[in-house]
């Protein structure tokens, strides 16, 4: 016996039963029409069959009471076949040998299946297997819904992430499954745990989105696709791509996921949850590596609204220092704020949290990938990429102005650091790699409350610190300073930290002893004597142009910055 369809019944379905093949069955028109459902079977008789169809049912008739003139069975043809039922089974001997040309010929033009069956057959054997088939696939359907709707309750209850959720629904359909807000860019998604060849590789899943970043695009065949909506108010989509059927249906537990989905972002008023999830997924898909080549991390920045081709791209953060009056996450929010106030409306930018480097100490640590359109030459043909950050910075430090509380301490301020300006993918992640290494380094200029530091103006610094985590450069800190720090941790209370701050305030100014005795807060013969101490305790001459170019260099491997002032 067949086993209960998956799926809702089908014309074909039906063909493979035992039952009908007792019937020696043979499709003679609208083979093209086998994948029509089928949601009940009825058998008829007469000229007025047609009034007792309500459509989608499989008929099955002798043709008892038809007339036999083409002519005369025409009208009753044409009557029965707009009723669209799912398919007809006409039994050939009693009143016709062959299928009469009317019904072929209509059959054929509307696509539907027109089978014969060329022995006598128990047409009550057929209607009972069919009837039992379909309530069987109906009640499987009510359970696998009850099953959806329980799992979502339960995610809702449990106040889940939303890319969980769509981790879920693409795991219950066997297929990726897309969200995208209201611009239309991508959200979150998931492939099911794994990629089929046919529709679940990354560059499969994200191409259409990012072929047309921002833009709607029509749905290509066996893909599903729901609003996510309340209220009268619409957020985004979600979108199936092909795979397998389900009980419940495709739609259906799309429907649902999309209803916890709508209930979740009822209680996240301005939509931040949405907003830093897909962020955060491209930062956690960066840092870590795990793509397998530049395009798909560029399909996947470009469906999540930042343009790569023919920009100006740049790796940037952001990082909150001193008291901020209070809670971390207004700190995060203002500062998230100013940097898509600051970028708009000519640039785009995706934002994240430095999961690894924040700290307590330091307040919100940010990352930021920053797109440009391209700027002008100069006669040479370089970019003024120098003055297009300059500019960004003073659109940030005004907007940061413009959103901060009254009470803000004076003390706090925001570091930005901005990565060299690139062209491509690769180098936009080589950017954002080294400027999150590098930390703080020396400020090229302060505007307002922020202390902005460029890579371009910096290359030594953000190269070193760039490597500044291998056992080699450790151990050449070690072997470089190890005198001076030993002697800082060991001294006496008031000296912690004395030598290195000397020599900091030296190497920032090796030319201009009164400057850097200055910048250490100490007189110049208390100054003087430091120096002549760390060149004992280190063995050299710091009036040497190498000396001086290796202390810098381990300086910066150690993380101490080198300030200018």
């Amino acid at each position: 016996m067949s086993e209960v369809p998956a799926a809702p019944l089908s014309v074909r379905d039906i063909l493979e039963l035992d039952e009908m093949r007792a019937g020696d069955p043979v499709v003679v028109a609208g083979a093209e029409g086998l994948e029509r459902s089928v949601r009940w079977a009825h058998v008829v008789a007469g000229p007025d069959a047609a009034a007792l169809i309500d459509g989608g049912e499989l008929i099955l008739t002798t043709g008892t009471g038809w007339p036999l003139d083409d002519a005369e069975l025409q009208p009753i043809v044409d009557e029965l076949l707009q009723t669209a039922p799912a398919a007809v089974v006409l039994e050939l001997g009693k009143t016709f040998a062959d299928a009469p040309l009317p019904l072929v010929a209509g059959c054929s033009a509307l696509g539907i299946p027109l089978i014969a069956l060329r022995r006598v057959t128990r047409f009550v054997q057929i209607t009972q297997r069919v009837h039992q088939l379909i309530l069987a696939s109906q009640t499987a359907a009510l359970q696998a819904r009850a099953e959806v709707h329980a799992m979502l309750t339960e995610l809702g209850l449990n106040r889940s992430p939303v890319d969980y959720v769509v981790e879920r629904l693409s795991t219950t359909l066997g297929a990726p499954v897309v969200l995208e807000d209201a611009a239309h860019h991508v959200v979150t998604w998931a492939t099911a745990g794994g990629s089929d060849r046919e529709s679940g590789a990354p560059e499969t899943v994200l191409a259409a989105w990012a072929d047309r970043p921002g833009r709607d695009f029509a749905l290509p065949p066996r893909w599903d696709r729901v609003p996510v909506e309340a209220r009268g108010e619409r957020w985004g989509r979600l979108t199936a791509l092909p795979g397998p059927a389900h009980p419940a249906g495709r739609s259906t537990v799309l429907e649902l996921g999309a209803f916890a989905l709508a209930l979740a972002r009822l209680s996240d008023a301005d939509g931040g949850v949405w907003l830093r999830l897909s962020a955060q997924q491209l930062f956690d898909t960066v840092l870590s590596g795990r793509y397998r080549r530049e395009s798909d991390v560029a399909m996947q920045l470009s469906a999540a609204g930042l343009p790569v081709d023919d920009r100006v791209l740049i790796g940037a953060t952001l990082t909150g220092s001193g008291p901020f009056g209070a809670h971390s996450s207004l700190e995060r929010a203002h500062l998230e704020t100013a940097l898509r106030r600051a970028a708009a409306p000519r640039g785009r930018v995706l934002i994240g949290a430095d999961r690894e480097r924040a700290s307590s100490r330091d307040g919100t640590q940010l990352l930021a990938l920053l797109s440009f359109p391209p700027t002008a030459t100069d006669a040479h043909g370089a970019r003024s990429s120098d003055g297009e950050t300059l500019a960004f910075a003073r659109r940030l430090a005004r907007e940061l102005e413009g959103v901060l509380p009254a009470t803000t301490p004076t003390a706090w301020e925001a570091r930005l650091s901005l990565g060299v300006p690139a062209r491509g993918t690769r180098a936009l992640i080589t950017s954002l790699e080294r400027v999150r290494a590098a930390g703080a380094v020396p400020s090229g200029a302060r505007i307002g409350r922020i202390l902005v530091q460029q890579a371009e103006r910096q290359p030594l610094a953000y190269l070193v610190r760039g490597f500044a985590a291998t056992p080699e450069v450790q151990e050449f800190v070690d072997d470089t300073l190890g005198p001076v720090l030993e002697h800082d941790r060991t001294s006496g209370v008031g000296h912690s930290g004395d030598l290195s701050r000397v020599l900091a305030a030296y190497l920032a100014h090796p030319t201009n002893r009164s400057l850097a005795a200055q910048q250490a807060r100490l007189s110049r013969s208390v100054f003087y004597q430091r120096l002549d101490l760390i060149e004992q305790l280190l063995g050299v001459d710091l009036a040497d142009g190498a000396t001086i170019a290796t202390l810098t260099v381990a300086q910066l491997a150690r993380g101490d910055a080198i300030d200018g002032g």
